[in-house]
Parts: C-alpha cells; structure tokens; sequence
C-alpha cells in the first residue's frame, strides 16, 4: 500500500486530505509543520509528499529544499496563496507538480498516480544500481586491496587525473569505476574506449570525432569519445598503445580543454576528468620512444598501482563468494559451499590471468560441480592451464 507525508499547519486541510486518501486506499502520516514532516522522513520511507507552502516558521519551499537533500521522493506542493511565480519556484527547486487550494479531486488522484509511477521508476533504477554497483564492487581486504579503497576515498572527489597500472586480468576497470562512482561527476557520462582495441588509424575518429566526408567511410558527422563524456569522466584503458599521433591530440585536449574533429577546424570546448589504465610499463615506453613523456605527466597526478592476485592470495575466499553469489544469481542457481579444502587448494595456483581467470574458474565449478565444492572438484575442474 503506497504511503503518503502530508504536510500542512491547518488541522482542517489535513483532516479532509487524510480522510479522501484513506478512502482511496493509500497509507497517510502528516505532519503539522516542516520540522515534524522532516522527523518524520528520518524514520520512514513515503511514495509521496504533498506539502503546504504557506506555513510558520518553516515555509514549505525551505521544507522542500532540505527534503530534497535527504531523499528523492516526489513532492507535490499545494497552495490557497500560489502564484505562477511560485509555482514556478518550487519546480525549480525540486517539487513534482504543484496544485492550488482547495484541490480539485480528480486532479489531486491523477497528479498522485503519476507521481506514484515516479516514485516506482526511482525505486527500481536504485534497485538496478545496487545490482550495477555490485558488479563494479572492490572485493578485498587485504593490505594491497585496503590501500587501494582508502587511495580510491581520497582521490575521488578530487578530479584529480588518475593513472591505474596492473597486469592484465587485476580489475583495473573496477577502481577506474569506484573512482567515477564516488566522484562529484557521477552522474554525468562514463565513456570508456579500450585503446588497444581500436586500429591506429580510427583511435582519432574514436576519441575526437570526425565531420562527414574527411575520410572514405565518415559517410556523417560523429561525436567522438571526449565529447560525449563532457561534464563526466573518459576512462583511457591500455593508453599505452594509443599511437604516438593520438598521444599529441590527447596531451593537447587536456592542456587546452579543446578538441577538434577529424577534418574539421572549428574548436569545441570539452570537461572531462581523464582516468587512464595500462599494463605496461610506460616508463619503459618512454625511453623506447613509444609513448609521450609530456603525457605521462599529465595522466599520472595520482598512481595506482593495482596488484596481481598473488599477491593477495587472502582475497581469494571472499572473491570466490562473491563471483558465486553473481553467477548462481544469473543463472538461477543454489548457492553452493566451498569447503576449507576447497579454498586451500585455490591458494595454490599462480592465476596468471588474475582476477579474470580465478572467475572464469569459479564458473566453471559452479556449473559442473555440486552443492558443495570440495578439494578435488576444484583440482578436477579449476586448475589453470599454466599450474
């Protein structure tokens, strides 16, 4: 049953809303003023919020603002005083749709299913969040890893350019990821272009655009990676095979804040917080004549440096557990018991492929093993080719 907070100083107001609403089926609170209906949203979750606006003390759009800092819940604003002016004010300020006093009924209902099937389309995309949160998740508490997370706090709300290295396979995506989600841009664009993916001769169309015609198969116009990530982050994976002449027009993009597209001329303002990832040494690079000194420091204000899984063979367990969790999950699976043996035995092995490879390899027990997973499951099905 959906619930609703109404907040209103005039006893009759909320008596009659309280009444009308409960007839409808719908679960009301309310609250004789601002500072009670905020108490209130510290101890229970609403649907819905109608709020007066004229009110002591507290008005409703100051009620409305600290409301919005709290929650995301839709607010619907009534009035007998309103104005275009102040209607227009509290939709700017966050409110949901604003209606005069006294309500028309059906207008009130409408408004309130509306703003129900938002409040239902809030709850599922933080709902499907937590599952993309999830995913993205830095599973791990030993000292390489705690180092990483407490690096991962205070970089990221800084905006400070990051440069992540590791060995293939490590998770160099998930601290690139924690490092967007945990920013002040995350609710802008996160863009990632797989520099070793790309052919040469398409990483500048790929990053900076290009206008129609400028080469044979640019049959239109295309917005490149540096312009759809504007106001958010570029994530830059293996930059270390990006080719000498992208080098120069990325070192110049960030010195400038400007790109230009491929075959054209006009110059286009761009904000973006550059986050970058190799497995290569780049120091090497560098004396072999292969990457940009210049761009190097420009991408490497902050290091971090992501570890290979044995390293931290502690981690082993708890990343297990969760790659178990995720996959039976996916596949409408029980969730199987591995037992101390089974763990012991997962210790042993050099996982060359890292993280990627001891998750492949859970798969594979998860599927073919049983309910529990035991030693000899995980040397039959689990070895890595390379053990």
């Amino acid at each position: 049953m959906p619930r609703i907070l109404i907040i209103d100083d005039e006893t009759s107001i909320r008596r009659t809303l309280r009444e009308i609403l409960e007839y409808e089926k719908y679960q009301i609170d309310d609250a004789a003023s601002g500072m009670e209906g905020l108490q209130l949203l510290q101890d229970q979750e609403y649907d819905v919020i109608l709020c007066d606006i004229k009110m002591p003390q507290m008005d409703g759009i100051e009620t409305l603002e600290a409301v919005r800092r709290v929650t995301e819940t839709p607010v619907v604003m009534i009035s007998g005083h309103g104005t275009i002016d102040t209607a227009v004010e509290a939709i700017k300020k966050g409110a949901y749709d604003y209606i005069s006093k006294p309500p028309d009924l059906n207008r009130l209902l409408i408004t309130l299913r509306n703003a129900l099937d938002k409040s239902s389309l809030l709850t599922e995309t933080r709902a499907l969040k937590k599952v993309v949160n999830r995913k993205y998740e830095m599973i791990g508490d030993s000292p390489a890893m705690l180092h990483i997370k407490q690096m991962v706090q205070k970089v990221a709300p800084t905006g400070a350019r990051v440069l992540i290295t590791g060995e293939n396979g490590t998770g160099k995506e998930l601290v690139a990821r924690q490092l967007y989600e945990l920013s002040t841009r995350s609710h802008a664009p996160f863009i990632e272009v797989n520099c070793a993916a790309i052919p040469s001769e398409l990483i500048e169309s790929q990053l900076f655009g290009h206008e129609k015609g400028s080469f044979t198969s640019a049959i239109k116009q295309r917005k490149g990676d540096f312009e759809l990530a504007h106001g958010g982050t570029l994530f830059l994976d293996e930059i270390g095979d990006m080719s000498l002449s992208a080098q120069a027009k990325v070192l110049r993009a960030l010195q400038e804040n400007k790109i230009t597209r491929v075959g054209g001329e006009k110059e286009i303002a761009v904000d973006v917080r550059i986050i970058a990832a190799t497995n290569k040494n780049l120091r090497q690079e560098i004396e072999a004549g292969r990457f940009r000194e210049d761009l190097y420091h420009r991408i490497s204000v902050i290091v971090i440096e992501v570890p290979p899984l044995r390293e931290r063979l502690e981690d082993i367990p708890p990343l297990v557990r969760h790659f178990v969790e995720i996959i039976c999950h996916a596949q409408g699976k029980a969730v199987p018991v591995f037992t101390e043996d089974a763990m012991e035995e997962l210790k042993q092995y050099k996982w060359t492929g890292n993280i990627r490879e001891l998750h492949n390899a859970t798969e594979r027990l998860v599927i073919l093993g049983g309910t529990t997973i035991d030693r000899e499951d995980v040397m039959r099905y689990a070895r890595p080719l390379n053990h």
